[in-house]
């Protein structure tokens, strides 16, 4: 299935039914009487966030939704049927924008969450409603109100607990591999990964979170340069991040934290806020090395960011318990600090 995070569409509500002139034709009736009934109430549209789906795609090819109008209404007081409800279900995450003004309508970041967007036209008023003590034969009914057209941009930005962040062939597809049962293509060749994975990770019976591996960011991906810049919103919800530095090809230890410094400025130039979020560097990649190598580079990277630097091994699987533990504390860290500042 391919991964669709953005797209357009054009939305519209039912049109309410009109209201019906109509008299009654019964004997010794004085002229019938009004009888004519109320048109129907025209069709809603809704979107409900659904966490069996996972991209855009269905929406990618047809682009016209319309909820149904409401029927007119009849003699005898009849009134016309209502309009069926249009329910559109989108990614848990969707955010829904007004194309012109590119106001946000909605935000759906919960599972079953629902919002009704465009409300259906009113149905019309039949000719009984306008009888009266001096018009006993009224000729008049009201039409139904118009629907409400709209076009929108649907934006999906991922719900995962902790983001993979790193330069390209950092081994982010190999850790969420490990880490949880997702399987992404994985060769040694950059840009491997090409759409965000999401995986989830269970520690123990009661607990359990979400990961995602996010396409390899490059220096200038902010500008535009590279994969980064598409993926970079995905990262915007997530609770915190796993670092990845390769630290395998790099001849010193310098070398390595560049890459560690140019993707958090990628980062702050997209948005500064991201900068905030808890960040747990892991250098990867580490098998081919040392201790004394190893020791060498984590000393630097801790040096340098005054907190805990972590060596894995994807391969291995050297660390990744550890790891396990600190993302647990890491998720935690994240929940309390949300809690205390609402």
């Amino acid at each position: 299935m391919r991964f669709i995070d953005e797209t357009n569409i054009f939305i519209r509500s039912g049109k309410g039914g009109d209201g019906c002139v109509s008299f009654r034709r019964e004997k010794f009736v004085p002229r019938g009487g009004p009888d004519g009934g109320d048109g129907g109430e025209g069709g809603s549209v809704y979107f409900e966030a659904d966490e069996g789906i996972n991209t855009l795609l269905n929406y990618r090819g047809k682009k016209h939704y319309y909820a149904e109008n409401g029927e007119p209404g009849a003699g005898s007081q009849r009134n016309g049927k209502s309009g069926e409800d249009l329910i559109l279900k989108v990614p848990v995450g969707t955010l829904i924008r007004h194309i012109e003004t590119n106001e946000v309508l909605a935000d759906l970041t919960e599972h079953g969450q629902k919002v009704l967007l465009l409300e259906g036209g009113r149905g019309g008023l039949g000719n009984v409603n306008f009888k009266s003590a001096t018009n006993q034969v009224p000729q008049r009914a009201t039409p139904g109100k118009e629907g409400i057209e709209l076009e929108v941009e649907l934006e999906l930005k991922l719900i995962a607990d902790i983001a993979l962040i790193g330069m390209p062939n950092a081994g982010k597809s190999t850790l969420i591999s490990v880490l949880s049962a997702a399987k992404p293509k994985i060769a040694d060749y950059p840009f491997t990964t090409l759409e965000p994975n999401l995986g989830v990770v269970k520690m123990g019976e009661d607990q359990s979170f979400v990961i995602a591996d996010i396409p390899g960011l490059i220096e200038n991906a902010s500008e535009g340069k590279g994969l980064g810049i598409k993926f970079l919103k995905h990262i915007e919800r997530t609770k915190a991040f796993i670092h990845l530095v390769d630290v395998s090809w790099c001849l010193d230890e310098f070398e390595a934290f560049e890459q560690y410094v140019v993707i958090r400025e990628e980062l702050g130039k997209y948005n500064e806020d991201l900068l905030n979020k808890k960040e747990l560097v892991c250098l990867t990649k580490i098998d081919a090395m040392t201790e004394e190598e190893i020791a060498k580079f984590v000393t630097f990277f801790e040096e340098q960011l005054d907190r805990k630097v972590l060596p894995i091994s994807s391969v291995s699987g050297k660390s990744i318990d550890e790891l396990k533990g600190l993302l647990s504390r890491l998720i935690s860290g994240a929940q309390e600090t949300k809690t205390e500042n609402k």
